[in-house]
C-alpha cells in the first residue's frame, strides 16, 4: 500500500496571522488570503491538478493539540481508511474519527516526538 503520495499543506503558529501573510505577500510574492495560500501543482497524471495549503495560525490555535509544537505537517495520502488500519496495527496513536468533507478525508495523528500530523485523503482520489 502507498502511504504518503506528498504534503498537502504547512501550518505553522504566529502572533499575527494578517500581518504575517502581508509580509509574505509583499517579500516573496505569495498570493495570500485570510487561510494563506493554496499552491497548484499538476500530479503524475497531468489533467489533474493537485494543491498544497499553506496557512499561519493564530498562536494561541488549540488545532495543533495535543501537540505542543508551533507547526503541522498535512500529508497527502491515497487510501486513508487503509492507512489507518494499518497504522493502528503498528500501534501509531490516532487522535480522533475519520472526518469527511466535500473536499476530502482527513484524521489526525501522532508521531513518535508528539508532533500532530494531518492525513489527507483529496476527494476523488
Amino acid at each position: 500500500m502507498k502511504r504518503v503520495t506528498g504534503i498537502g499543506g504547512i501550518f505553522f503558529k504566529c502572533k499575527d496571522t494578517e500581518k504575517v501573510n502581508e509580509w509574505y505577500k509583499k517579500h516573496l510574492g505569495l498570493d495570500t488570503g485570510p487561510y494563506g495560500v493554496t499552491f497548484e501543482w499538476p500530479e503524475d497524471d497531468s489533467s489533474k491538478k493537485a494543491v498544497t495549503q499553506w496557512s499561519p495560525f493564530s498562536e494561541t490555535t488549540k488545532y495543533f493539540e495535543p501537540s505542543t509544537k508551533d507547526f503541522m505537517i498535512n500529508y497527502r495520502v491515497e487510501d486513508l481508511e487503509g492507512l489507518v488500519e494499518a497504522l493502528k496495527k503498528e500501534g501509531v496513536t490516532i487522535l480522533d474519527e475519520l472526518a469527511v468533507y466535500e473536499y476530502g478525508k482527513f484524521i489526525h495523528i501522532l508521531d513518535i516526538e508528539g508532533n500532530k500530523i494531518e492525513l489527507w485523503e483529496p476527494a476523488g482520489e
